[in-house]
């Protein structure tokens, strides 16, 4: 009985995270991703480089005893890198049990957006625009949140899956 009951408390939980997004800034923008993929939330640290790899990826940081990949997500992006700074922070997510950190400008809120205000992404027949980063664009007032899709950040088209994930 005791395991249905952690069965119910697990989908009452996602239930009350749907429609849940963390927004952050980088440059100019607002971004956001699914709460649910979130488990923390923390200031810029010490990242170890490792050799040979793409550009966005910074290393990995150790995380109360736990090696996790970083990810800058401006330069995963194609922007012009940032030096880090006090408001700097890393969002530890969790996919299918392997932790990865992603480096944002700024950490904004958790906000609630209906299904019913997201739209899905542009279409573009630009080969070399990939929108595959975007999981839809969420209304919120007068403004347009970019909400990511976690799971295509570590998909690159030419490298294949540049974190493994466990299935």
């Amino acid at each position: 009985m005791e395991q249905r009951e952690d069965v119910m408390q697990m989908e009452e939980t996602e239930d009350a995270q749907e429609g849940q997004f963390l927004t952050f800034n980088l440059a100019a923008q607002q971004y956001g991703m699914e709460i649910r993929h979130v488990t923390e939330i923390i200031g810029i640290q010490k990242i170890t480089d490792l050799p040979n790899m793409p550009n966005y990826i910074k290393g990995v940081i150790n995380l109360r005893g736990k090696v996790i990949p970083v990810i800058d997500v401006r330069l995963r992006f194609g922007m012009d890198e940032r030096e880090y700074d006090e408001r700097t922070c890393i969002v530890v997510v969790n996919l299918n049990t392997v932790a990865v950190g992603f480096v944002v400008d700024t950490v904004s809120e958790v906000i609630n957006i209906p299904e019913i205000d997201i739209e899905p992404p542009p279409r573009t027949k630009l080969e070399n625009l990939d929108g595959g980063f975007i999981q839809g664009l969420g209304k919120v007032g007068d403004e347009v949140k970019i909400l990511l899709d976690v799971h295509e950040l570590l998909f690159d088209k030419e490298k294949g899956t540049i974190i493994e994930l466990p299935n």
